[in-house]
């Protein structure tokens, strides 16, 4: 049983069948299929016979808990008519990682051994991710396999340019596992109830310049803007992800815009907000910055020096005509939480406000948990218990698809 706190509400209870073909790239399947067990899917795994030569299928159906099979077993008594069951009861098929030689059985429509039959009788969206040498890939022959394959619909991943197992470099490396799990849940959740929806995320704290090694910033991460822009994702968002310096990969499927400052972050909210219904304001952004900015470092010996601040952009009260339909705001406050918030909400105009208190050694800035407090229009507030971020990404969410009816 998949660890609960590892589940993606998402992918929970969805059912997956990966194929996997004869390829070095074998190994990262089964990663792939525990991640996938992981975040809670049923996954069915389908083994080529080249396939079995690199890894086993005990080695998958220890990791997913569920049988795995061979083409021995389309022709045993044990399950009627088994490509087809496979193939109608998966909601996704991944093929990964897809060798030259099975891409060529699925462009042409061969039914010679269970990966390919089950592919031809698959009522679901089909995901191949390519894995061979660099100069198979590049070939005519396999170019032309792939234009096929998605002329009909068939969403190909990858592959990257890398060192393969023959000591050749080039394209044809696999995606990793953590990269196609961000693909499934993009393709799965295309049709939440955020489709069609436009969703703004501002991430992680602003830094303002001091000289050109020194900086004015806070301690914020960006782990919970980043996990609102999955969750996002995840109920089918075309998302926008303005972030401030952070060593974070962005979710698959998000947009996203790095800045530094304040002035960029307000001018790539400007930029990003047109067409948007939803605008989630979780960037630590800075209140005040130098008044100047040295041309050169600050030395020691010339003595401390005298900064004077001045008041950054006040995103939020200058939206304007600009507004989207719903505004989150978030307060991470140090006192008077509550009051605070409650008068950020109304000054600012917010439909939404995500208070938290920076001082609990759990919670907020760099930490993973965050014990948040969400308070609507009405000053109605609602304490969470402490929850991962990713947890409270998917609270929030869960009010903005509420709120925007």
């Amino acid at each position: 049983m998949p660890d609960p706190s590892s589940e993606i509400p998402l992918l929970k209870g969805r059912r997956i069948l990966l194929g996997v073909c004869g390829s070095i790239a074998a190994y990262k399947a089964a990663e792939l299929a525990s991640r996938l067990t992981q975040a809670g899917v049923e996954v069915d795994t389908v083994l080529t016979e080249s396939a079995q030569k690199f890894v086993s299928g005990l080695t998958f159906q220890s990791l997913t808990g569920r049988r795995a099979y061979t083409d021995s077993d389309l022709w045993s008594q044990e399950g009627h008519v088994l490509h087809i069951g496979l193939g109608q009861r998966a909601q996704l098929l991944v093929v990964a990682p897809a060798t030259a030689d099975t891409i060529a059985r699925l462009a042409h429509g061969r039914a010679d051994n269970l990966l390919s039959i089950t592919a031809l009788a698959a009522g679901c969206p089909i995901v191949v991710a390519p894995a061979m040498d660099a100069g198979m890939f590049e070939h005519p022959a396999t170019q032309a396999n792939l234009a096929i394959l998605r002329e009909r619909g068939v969403i190909l991943l990858g592959p990257v340019e890398g060192r393969m197992a023959s000591g050749l470099v080039g394209p044809g490396r696999m995606l990793e596992p953590k990269l196609l799990l961000g693909h499934v849940r993009r393709i799965l959740g295309r049709t939440g109830p955020l489709a069609g929806r436009k969703v703004v995320v501002t991430a992680g704290g602003t830094q303002e310049p001091l000289d050109p090694v020194r900086v004015l910033a806070n301690r914020s991460s960006g782990k919970q803007g980043f996990a609102l822009a999955q969750a996002a994702i995840d109920r089918g968002a075309e998302v926008v992800l303005i972030a401030g310096p952070t060593s974070l990969g962005a979710p698959v499927g998000a947009a996203r815009v790095d800045v530094q400052t304040a002035a960029q972050l307000a001018e790539a909210v400007a930029a990003a907000l047109p067409q948007a219904a939803v605008l989630l304001m979780a960037a630590a952004v800075a209140d005040f910055r130098p008044t100047r900015a040295e041309r050169d470092k600050i030395k020691r010996q010339a003595g401390v020096p005298k900064v004077t601040l001045e008041p950054t952009e006040d995103i939020l009260t200058s939206l304007g005509d600009r507004r989207p339909k719903l505004v989150v705001g978030f307060a991470a406050e140090s006192d008077d939480l509550l009051a605070n918030a409650r008068s950020k909400l109304e000054e600012k105009d917010l439909d939404l406000i995500v208070a938290n208190d920076i001082t609990a050694s759990d919670a907020g800035f760099g930490a993973d948990t965050n014990r948040v407090t969400l308070i609507g229009r009405n000053g109605e507030a609602q304490s969470l218990p402490l929850l991962t971020k990713v947890e409270v990404a998917e609270r929030v969410l869960d009010r903005v698809v509420e709120l925007l009816g």
